[in-house]
């Protein structure tokens, strides 16, 4: 029964790990800090020029 019991979890074990591969994470990919600075100004220019049409309009 032990022998048994033995082989059941190791194939349990690689199961699990292999349907863990598969899974998608639901946490958001690492964005770098100067990435996100960079998005900042990006941002911050777009809304100046959006700002700059409606004032001209």
């Amino acid at each position: 029964m032990n022998r048994k019991k033995k082989i059941f979890t190791i194939l349990k074990k690689r199961a699990k790990k292999a349907n863990a591969k598969n899974v998608r994470s639901s946490k958001p990919k690492y964005i770098s800090k100067a990435e996100r600075e960079k998005q900042a100004l990006e941002a911050a220019q777009v809304e100046q020029t959006d700002t700059a049409k409606l004032i001209e309009e």
